[in-house]
This record gives structure tokens, sequence and C-alpha cells, in this order.
């Protein structure tokens, strides 16, 4: 049976119930992206890394088979580096207990995945875990698929299961919620100014602006 995704302020993110999972950012299944370009894709998970980082929100990292299909880009190990990501062998993540069990013992219900690829690493996981009564979100540009065509049936298959496709600016708005949160606005704007793109220039001028001493 689908599950109903939740609405209301119930149903947006908040940092004290979440828990980020990033899956098999590696270099065999950046060889065959196809969906979306590769850096990009580099940028909007770092970029959530860091958000996640800057709201204290649990980050799993996790590979598959490292020894042959690589070890996670460094510039998302950069964001943990004194976190070990998880090897698996379980094509499907939620089948491996060294990461669920970090998961259930976290009591966060507000499940955040990205990884490559969507169709795979990522719709397992996400339609296994929302059976069990997790609210799931898929960051969607912060994983792509071999295809656009495989991307986007991916994402279409997890919304029929109740899994809500979001990105990675919209979580971390989502976490921040008010702007006179101060002991994360500055570190949010950072992150922006990084990795968003028109908004980190956009944020950029701004400061630039209200730095500006106005002429008599």
């Amino acid at each position: 049976m689908n599950k109903t995704p939740k609405i209301g302020l119930e149903g947006l993110l908040r940092p004290e119930n979440s828990i980020v999972v990033l899956i098999d950012h590696q270099p065999y299944q950046m060889t065959n992206l196809n969906s979306h370009e590769p850096t990009m894709i580099i940028n909007n998970t770092v970029g959530l890394a860091k958000a996640a980082k800057a709201f204290n929100v649990p980050t799993i990292l996790t590979t598959v088979i490292e020894e042959r299909g690589g070890y996670i880009f460094k510039s998302i190990q950069d964001v943990f580096p004194d976190q070990k990501p998880i090897n698996r062998t379980f094509i499907n993540t939620w089948e491996d207990p060294n990461v669920t069990d970090i998961v259930k013992e976290s009591g966060r219900k507000q499940l955040i995945i990205a990884g490559l690829w969507t169709e795979v690493c990522v719709a397992m996981p996400a339609i296994q875990a929302v059976s069990e009564d997790y609210d799931v979100f898929v960051v969607t540009d912060a994983c792509g698929s071999v295809s656009k065509e495989a991307h986007d049936m991916a994402i279409r298959r997890m919304v029929q299961a109740g899994i809500v496709p979001i990105n990675w600016m919209a979580v971390a708005a989502e976490w921040q919620r008010d702007w006179a949160r101060m002991e994360t606005a500055t570190k949010l704007s950072e992150v922006i100014l990084e990795h968003g793109g028109g908004s980190g220039i956009a944020l950029a001028w701004e400061l630039q602006l209200l730095a500006t001493p106005v002429s008599e």
C-alpha cells in the first residue's frame, strides 16, 4: 500500500528529526551517468553534505565494493574527514544492517537519501524504508542515472510509493525555516555562497551592497 506523504508543518523537514544517507557517489557510477551534467551532481551532493553538517544532521556515507568501484568522491569525504564510508556488497543499502542499525538507533524518522544511480541504489532503499514508517525524501539533484529516462522513471516510481522528491537547497531551507536563527543562518549562507550557483552569486552581490558605504 502506498504511503501518503505528510502535509502541513509536519510534512516539512526538521534538523532534529532528519538523517541523511549518501549512497555510492563513486567513480564507477559516474562513468555511465548520463541524466545530468556530472559536475552538477557533485556540487549539489557536497552542498547537501555541508548543509547537513551545518545543522548537525547525522550523515551516513556508504559505498558499494569500493575496492573495485572506487572511493567516495574526495569532495564529499572532505566534508566528513574522520568518517569512514560503510562499504557494502548489498546493492540495496537497506538490506545492510551496518547502515540500517545506525538509522534505527538515531530514532529519526525523516530519511533523506541521495545517490547513484537513482533507479537502483536510491530507489531500492527508499521504497523499502518507506514501508517501515520512515518519511523518505529523495534529493533528486544529488542523484543521477544512466539516462534521463531512467532517472525520471525512478522518481515517478518512488512518488507512487509515497516518497517525496526534493532538491538540496529546499532541504536546507526547510532545515533553516527562519533567517532569525542566526546560529545556522551564517553557516548556511556560506554553503549557498560556495554551492548555490546563481543564488550564491546573488547573495554575494547582496553582501557587497550591504557593505558598500552610502555617499552623502
